[in-house]
């Protein structure tokens, strides 16, 4: 690990991530943000993303901090870059977890045995990702989701906050689960759900 992070995005998500790049030892954090030009909660901004191939020396990490699941795609496949997984001291991860490059895991997130995690995902605050579930890359796991056993979430597919899935569930890449919603059957069609999916 590096003691230089630059962070992409110096939004909401972007202030969370660096709270949890503290937690993680970093000292030395900074901002790329292609529409902010002042600070990010007294750390500097000191770019865009046209400035990252530059700002790359070898001794910096790089993860992104925008919510987006399709702006954090482009991002990382455009850019080959230093990415490092941020997991914060808080988060419970079990044996046998995998977790993949550029993801990160907010406070109070629980993952559990035999879960594998894809790429530039994000685990939001105190988010349950049950045993061997399989979370693809770019998915977003909003705060406070519950994620029973055995749950296959595709690429880029989105749970919003609170929602809960039952065990032996599959949701197709670029979905869209609302807020609260209940999911207890397969969605196999992309777009956007909400309620109970049944």
């Amino acid at each position: 690990m590096s003691n230089r992070l630059i962070i992409v995005g110096a939004g909401g998500h972007g202030r969370v991530v660096a709270d949890n790049a503290l937690k993680n030892g970093y000292t030395n954090i900074s901002f790329i943000d292609d529409h902010a030009t002042s600070d990010c909660m007294g750390f500097p901004i000191i770019g865009t993303t046209a400035e990252m191939e530059a700002l790359n020396d070898g001794k910096t990490d790089f993860v992104i901090g925008i919510g987006s699941n399709e702006i954090r795609k482009a991002i990382a496949e455009k850019y080959d870059v230093s990415w490092v997984t941020l997991i914060h001291p808080s988060a419970q991860i079990a044996m046998n977890v995998s977790v993949g490059k550029g993801t990160v895991i907010m406070a109070g997130a629980v993952i559990n045995a035999c879960a594998t995690i894809g790429k530039h995902c994000i685990i939001n605050t105190s988010a349950v990702v049950e045993h061997d579930n399989v979370i693809k890359d770019y998915v977003h796991i909003s705060p406070g989701v519950k994620l029973s056993g055995t749950v296959t979430v595709e690429e880029r597919s989105w749970i919003g906050t609170g929602t809960s899935v039952i065990n032996n569930v599959t949701i197709c890449e670029d979905v869209i689960v609302g807020v609260g919603s209940v999911v207890i059957k397969d969605i196999k069609t992309k777009g956007t759900y909400f309620g109970t999916i049944s």
